[in-house]
């Protein structure tokens, strides 16, 4: 499958699955805090892609980030086809580093500690997507596990 993509900063770098790989890395052109709350950074990868219809990017961070203080803030980002902007990874620190943080009476972090700009910082994997239709019904059917919820199952 062909995917266009557009640069939307010159430094943009091409996304790019090596063979075998599900996942093509995504790269920092930017890196920026959150005006509200500076434990929270936005690395932006200067790259838009035109996904197609019955399919869906995901965003997912790289193993690399267990090396940094980071967190990928939704897990898991979803990339709709009809999204033509560009694609932005929101990272947050982790409760840990923020503590340590106060407790010196420091400022927050900054980027360089976790990404620069020019870091792999994420990989983005396209997947088929089945068209769903929710149909409410005043039943559903029963099953051994029924309404059990978080942890129901064991361990």
């Amino acid at each position: 499958m062909k995917v266009k993509f557009k640069k939307l900063h010159p430094d943009a770098v091409i996304p790019l699955v090596t063979p075998g790989n599900a996942g093509a890395d995504l790269t920092a052109v930017s890196i920026s805090y959150d005006k509200e709350n500076d434990l929270y950074l936005e690395c932006d990868t200067g790259i838009a892609v035109e996904i197609p219809n019955g399919y869906v990017g995901l965003v997912f961070p790289r193993s690399s980030i267990s090396k940094t203080d980071l967190t990928l803030s939704n897990s898991v980002g979803v990339i709709d086809s009809s999204y033509r902007g560009s694609i932005k990874l929101r990272f947050k620190a982790s409760a840990e580093f923020a503590q340590e943080v106060e407790d010196l009476g420091l400022k927050p972090i900054r980027p360089a500690i976790f990404y620069e700009v020019g870091d792999k910082i994420g990989q983005l994997v396209i997947i088929p997507y089945p068209t769903i239709e929710y149909v409410e019904a005043d039943k559903l059917s029963d099953t051994q596990r029924g309404n059990g919820g978080f942890g129901s199952t064991g361990k």
